[in-house]
């Protein structure tokens, strides 16, 4: 997993049904090389996509600044 061919060039949630009938439906739409791929989720898979996204984000190491 440390070695992948393919980054998330575009990142995008947002919270309208998918399709407009089901507004319990978070879609989370990711743009890569290789296309578009959208992924449906509960607001319980979302709720912990974004839970770990937090802890991930508090662990990232200061950015580097340039001399």
């Amino acid at each position: 997993m440390t070695q992948r061919s393919t980054a998330a060039d575009f990142v995008q949630g947002f919270a309208t049904g998918w399709p407009e009938n089901q507004p319990e439906v978070m879609i989370l739409s990711l743009t890569t090389q290789k296309g578009v791929q959208d992924f449906a989720m509960t607001k319980e898979q979302a709720l912990l996509v974004a839970k770990t996204i937090k802890r991930t984000a508090t662990q990232l190491a200061a950015p580097k600044l340039k001399a």
